[in-house]
């Protein structure tokens, strides 16, 4: 059975009760970085799921128990392992009792698989570190003895409880193992073993390579006698020193190799990118600064003053008619604020005595005055996402009618705010009209650019196309801006004017706006000293995936940095300041909400609110993107929308994702009829009118239980 690699690293990430960084990949062995906190294993395809989490817990025990401290340099690194290791498997079975059938039943498929590669050994004659390492990992299963001065250590190791403690017992053992090595040695130059052949020639050879031994030398056999082993001379003495091995080590280690699938996929581990916010957002005076600049310019060129007038009285009756939404809002915000804060208010005995209920002395014991103190209100803030793409055309004028509600109700209850445009087209040549000719922009990336980080292209750019920080003059001006050129799209480009080329819709860079998210949130309530914010994202589709950053080879040797798309069975997106994963799959709105999952984990505090608005034809659609179409739930959707031509989903990335008819938000809630309709055509338009102000105040309702 296949292992599942994320089920493993949630394992790891329990045993350590942190949020490790767990990553599996093409390597020999597992690793452990104790700076950075995080664990790589290697991919044990052809492990079983008892070894696998046996190899697991022992890595989480190094993870846990190991300091980050340099070892001891004159004592070699298989004899502190060995010691360590039976202190990490000792510590994590005393903190999961659970652990010690696990490591039981994975240790004992090791030795019926002969890792330690034992068949035809005889372990008594191994010197003592490999069978201590043999008796604290395989005890169970082999007959291991030892004489009276190595129990004295093999206990040693037993009862190590801190690295001091190993270091203790790893230079006992040491010293213990290179003494009988030296003694087996000197032994060998005393009674040298006898020549296996008759002839006196080979004699000759023994005799030869005895007198070279003691005259200080050492054979070439013996000095290459192992890839580990070190040859150095003894100072002291003319006997040679060569340090003893722990075979048994160096087979399991080579063994557990096998394990590894060189075939199984590696996962690639994505990163997001710190932008840089000077260069990605574009400053709020900048931007009406041209758009007035350019709307003025075309005026005159033009040569009369009605080329706006339709356009601008449309505005000026829209913003007549949505006081009565803005003022439901305020009223709304008011209460719930008010209900939260009394929902949190203390009573306490002030000690002073109530006269009022002194004759209730019989029968009651709280006779003092008492005083309720009201918890203060939160500081709130909004900051709106506006999709600025080619496919809001359509609906543009109704989103941008939604989110001048929203304003005005921000503007009426002082609570700051700042709305962003997400394009593609801001980084752009630009016609000068004071030159006469094309000025290209001064592109720049937006961060360093490296191996797996998510790509964010150099044309991407968030407008500030609106903000709390400006003049009510200042204010009216620029969103008289946004409605022009909002109007102009929906009205087929038969409206008589054209707009600034930098304001034009592009594509949709939703997924990038989620990136500069993760700088714009802390800045914005950092500036603004605020408790709690909400991010509104008004779109009407889903963003394709983004691309990741891929190291290659250019034909002169040099190496540079290129782009490649994302493999959903392989890629997974990794939070290293949460120690969090985020499997990339492959819809594109499984990938936005994958990208809204790791912002809401990395702001708790921040409600993420989803306004998509929604045509009749596109509505089941977007409903079947998060549920079954068979399903109840899919159902009581559809009953909501033939309803009320709205409804609210509560299982994508966003805390809520509303949906909204695009016909019911572009006709006007006021109840109008011309001088002498019938009563039919008064009838109809007092329903007509109803049904929208049913519809703004359920959604409004809705939207203000999320913010207070």
């Amino acid at each position: 059975m296949a292992v599942k690699h994320e089920i493993k690293s949630q394992l790891a990430k329990l045993l350590a009760t942190e949020d490790l960084v767990v990553e599996h990949c093409h390597v020999e062995t597992a690793q452990f970085n104790v700076q950075t906190r995080v664990l790589t294993l290697p991919l044990w395809e052809k492990a079983s799921n008892v070894v696998y989490d046996m190899l697991v817990g022992h890595e989480v025990g190094h993870a846990l128990f190991t300091p980050n401290e340099d070892p001891p340099k004159n004592i070699p690194h298989q004899f502190l392992n060995i010691v360590e290791d039976a202190r990490i498997e000792k510590l994590m079975k005393r903190r999961y009792m659970g652990l010690s059938k696990t490591f039981y039943g994975g240790y004992r498929e090791l030795s019926d698989e002969d890792f330690f590669c034992l068949e035809g050994e005889d372990v008594s004659k191994m010197n003592l570190a490999d069978r201590a390492n043999l008796w604290f990992k395989i005890g169970n299963y082999i007959d291991i003895e030892f004489t009276n001065e190595e129990q004295e250590i093999i206990d040693m190791i037993s009862e190590t409880e801190t690295f001091a403690d190993v270091i203790i017992a790893a230079e006992a053992l040491y010293n213990f193992c290179k003494k009988q090595k030296q003694e087996e040695k000197v032994a060998d130059i005393i009674e040298p073993p006898k020549p296996q052949g008759a002839s006196g020639q080979q004699s000759e050879e023994v005799e030869s390579q005895s007198e070279s031994k003691s005259d200080g030398g050492s054979s070439d056999e013996e000095s290459n006698n192992s890839p580990t082993s070190q040859s150095k001379t003894n100072h002291g003495g003319d006997i040679g020193e060569v340090d003893p091995e722990v075979i048994t080590a160096t087979n399991l280690e080579e063994n557990l190799k096998e394990l590894v699938s060189e075939n199984s996929s590696e996962n690639v581990y994505l990163e997001l990118p710190k932008v840089n916010l000077d260069s990605i957002v574009i400053n709020n005076s900048k931007i009406h600064l041209e758009s007035t600049k350019f709307f003025d310019h075309q005026k005159n060129v033009i040569g009369y003053d009605e080329i706006y007038e339709k356009c601008d009285c449309e505005f000026i009756k829209f913003k007549r008619s949505a006081q009565k939404e803005v003022n439901y809002l305020v009223k709304e915000f008011e209460c719930k604020k008010a209900a939260d804060s009394y929902a949190r208010a203390t009573t306490a005995r002030t000690g002073v005595l109530d006269c009022s209920k002194l004759h209730t002395y019989k029968y009651n014991e709280d006779l003092f005055k008492k005083v309720t103190t009201l918890a203060e209100g939160k500081n709130h803030g909004l900051i709106f996402v506006l999709d600025w793409s080619g496919s809001m055309s359509r609906v543009l004028q109704d989103t941008v009618k939604q989110l001048y509600n929203l304003i005005w109700f921000c503007k009426k209850v002082q609570i700051p705010f700042e709305v962003y445009a997400f394009t593609n087209e801001w980084n752009r040549s630009v016609f000068d009209y004071e030159t006469g000719r094309y000025e290209s922009a001064n592109v720049k990336p937006h961060y360093q650019k490296a191996a797996n980080l998510l790509c964010v292209p150099e044309n991407f750019s968030m407008l500030n196309i609106l903000t709390s920080k400006v003049s009510a003059k200042e204010m009216e001006t620029q969103m008289l801006n946004i409605w022009r050129i909002a109007y102009y799209y929906c009205s087929n480009w038969g409206c008589g004017y054209s707009i600034p080329e930098r304001m034009g819709l592009s594509g949709t860079p939703l997924n990038e706006a989620f990136i500069a998210l993760h700088q714009i949130l802390p800045k914005f309530q950092r500036e603004n000293k605020l408790q709690k914010v909400q991010c509104i994202v008004l779109t009407d589709g889903e963003a394709p995936h983004l691309v990741r950053h891929v190291e290659f080879r250019k034909l002169n040797g040099d190496l540079d940095i290129g782009a490649r798309r994302l493999n959903s069975d392989t890629c997974v997106l990794r939070d290293r300041k949460l120690g969090t994963t985020y499997r990339v799959n492959y819809g594109y709105n499984e990938f936005s909400n994958m990208m809204l999952k790791n912002l809401r984990d990395n702001f708790p505090n921040v409600n993420f609110i989803g306004i998509r608005v929604l045509e009749s034809r596109d509505v089941n659609s977007f409903m079947k993107l998060y549920c079954d179409q068979y399903s109840d739930e899919f159902h009581k959707l559809q009953s909501q929308w033939k309803k009320l031509k709205s409804f609210t989903i509560k299982n994508s990335g966003y805390h809520a994702y509303f949906g909204l008819s695009s016909t019911v938000l572009a006709q006007n809630s006021e109840f109008e009829v011309d001088e002498g309709a019938t009563k039919a055509k008064i009838k109809t338009a007092f329903i007509k009118s109803l049904k929208t102000k049913k519809l703004n105040k359920k959604v409004l309702g809705e939207f203000i239980s999320l913010v207070v």
